[in-house]
């Protein structure tokens, strides 16, 4: 039974008694939305210097909906470069000082019956939420692939696309599991005019919140398991047969006597057997859809305050650990001959100008480099020589060589990568401290395609407490990228980062040039290396960008 509140603004299913609480937790599907707000610290391309944007309040204007894929689609963020797209808020830790998934995603699952207006409470919670990194993802993109009988049922308008056999509970289910854990997925999108999959998957990853909506999202039982707040969204039924038309024959090309002949002979009493009863499940009904605000508030307020319970902190924690214990054994420190001494003497004076600095940083970085590759597996080949002769030589067992920078000082090392490993991809993370709470954000990813089948050489030019180096192996992890395919690799360490990684991931090498002792309050290496490697990263930056121009 439904409780009505305010004149029909909320209605709120109570527990019966002694039912109990079923194990929730979270999940998306195929519509992926990334959503950030709020400016926290400077980043890549001037994030500081952004303007800042007010939460966005409940307003009753919003675009109607039109498509004819299922929406696997990144949203507009707020600031887009021809080139990249950048957040300006990051995503917080979303895991412990063991590197294990910690914090999850807060999932809300919207039902309703087709056209009822689930898209619309769901992009009108994400306006009045404010939180960074939410994920809309639609049931829609998991209808199963129809063979050719029953695409000709479906041109004819025959196909029951509102019963639950449609949809592909199994691989959905599957999905939202692994999205659960704080995985990498990819997302079928499924094309309503030729009625199959197309060949293009989408890559969904990383939220704080997930909006899982479509018709059937209550009608399975592992689904329910996976949502940790139930809203039926209630429309009345001839609102939602207008909407459907207009729907079907604007964007989708269907004609007003098949949109009603399947409304009256699929979608009606599908409404009625399979989506009108899960209304019992629902902890919160809302009339109306998305006019309904009082009820929008209430969902927003309660995510808020289970958003807050979920909070953690990373760095403090990492500061306080492992003090006085023994270097590990997966770390490599290269050789201190007396040329590596002599360019980390004129790299750490603070009088070195800064063409000496990056001329003698860039040399220590390609030696960096070279020392990491010896780690990599080799297997013994034969090749032929010009003379005729069989030479034993090696080469490496694996697929490929990817690199992935933790920008901005990262990038800085990418050139001497380049230069040694031909024809690498590259990949970019960009990491940045929030100013008000010390803790690191995920701001931007960019990674090659299959990434989980290479050997990964991930950079940062200094790590000092090891968080931002923990968020990158996690982002790794979350790819499918295996650990002990993982090499870490730094100019300067200290020895607090150094017990960070290998605690959380043992597995994963790490790899410098130095290990200092200390770390100072403000979590800066002591005694340190010279401050121009942001000087560089946009030098780097600046080159790369004159380059394309000039090809262009």
């Amino acid at each position: 039974m439904a409780m009505k509140m305010n004149q029909n603004d909320v209605q709120m299913p109570q527990k019966e008694e002694g039912e109990k609480e079923e194990d929730r937790s979270m999940s998306r599907s195929d519509r992926s939305v990334q959503v950030k707000r709020k400016s926290s610290g400077s980043g890549d391309d001037s994030l500081g210097s952004l303007p800042k944007h007010p939460r966005c309040p409940l307003t009753p204007s919003l675009s109607p909906r039109k498509r004819t894929t299922s929406q696997s689609k990144t949203e507009p963020p707020l600031l887009r470069t021809n080139k990249r797209t950048i957040y300006t808020a990051g995503r917080p830790p979303w895991y412990n000082v063991t590197g294990t998934t910690f914090k999850e995603a807060f999932v809300i699952g919207l039902c309703g019956g087709s056209a009822s207006g689930k898209t619309t409470v769901a992009n009108k919670i994400i306006e009045a939420l404010d939180v960074p990194w939410v994920v809309l993802l639609s049931m829609d993109s998991f209808y199963k692939v129809l063979t050719k009988d029953e695409q000709e049922l479906a041109a004819k308008n025959e196909y029951n696309f509102d019963h639950p056999e449609a949809f592909d509970f199994e691989l959905l289910v599957t999905v939202l599991r692994k999205l659960k854990k704080g995985k990498s997925i990819k997302v079928p999108v499924y094309d309503f005019t030729s009625h199959c999959r197309r060949k293009e998957w989408k890559t969904v990853y990383g939220a704080n919140v997930v909006i899982f909506e479509g018709i059937l999202a209550f009608a399975n039982k592992e689904l329910l398991k996976l949502l940790d707040m139930k809203v039926f969204v209630d429309t009345d039924s001839d609102i939602r047969l207008v909407r459907r038309l207009k729907r079907d024959i604007s964007d989708r090309g269907r004609d007003i006597n098949g949109v009603i002949k399947q409304y009256n002979k699929f979608v009606k009493p599908s409404f009625e057997q399979y989506i009108e009863p899960t209304v019992q499940v629902a902890d919160i009904v809302v009339p109306r859809g998305g006019e309904n605000f009082v009820a929008l508030d209430l969902i927003v307020q309660h995510v808020h305050s289970q958003l807050e319970k979920r909070e953690i902190t990373v760095r403090s924690a990492l500061a306080s650990a492992h003090q006085g214990q023994p270097l590990p054994k997966t770390l490599s420190v290269l050789q201190s001959t007396p040329q590596v001494r002599g360019m980390h003497t004129i790299i750490r004076n603070k009088d070195t100008n800064r063409d000496e600095f990056i001329f003698y940083s860039k040399r220590l970085m390609r030696l960096l480099i070279e020392h990491a590759l010896s780690f990599l597996p080799l297997k013994p080949v034969q090749v032929e020589t010009p003379q005729g002769s069989i030479y034993e030589g090696k080469r490496l067992s694996g697929k490929r060589i990817t690199g992935v920078s933790i920008l901005r000082a990262g990038e800085t090392m990418e050139q001497a990568l380049m230069h040694v490993c031909k024809d690498i991809r590259l990949g970019k993370i960009l990491i940045q401290t929030n100013h008000d709470t010390g803790e690191p954000e995920l701001h931007y990813l960019r990674l090659p395609k299959d990434i989980s089948e290479d050997y990964v050489i991930l950079m940062d030019s200094t790590v000092s407490t090891g968080a931002a180096a923990l968020m990158a192996v996690r982002v790794l992890l979350d790819h499918d990228v295996q650990e002990d395919k993982i090499f870490l690799l730094s100019l300067l360490m200290a020895e607090m980062g150094v017990h960070s990684v290998a605690y959380a991931f043992p597995k994963v090498r790490i790899i410098t040039t130095a290990v200092d002792k200390k770390v100072n309050n403000e979590f800066h290496i002591i005694p340190g290396i010279g401050g121009c490697f942001c000087y560089l990263s946009v030098c780097l930056a600046l080159s790369h960008t004159l380059f394309s121009v000039t090809l262009t």
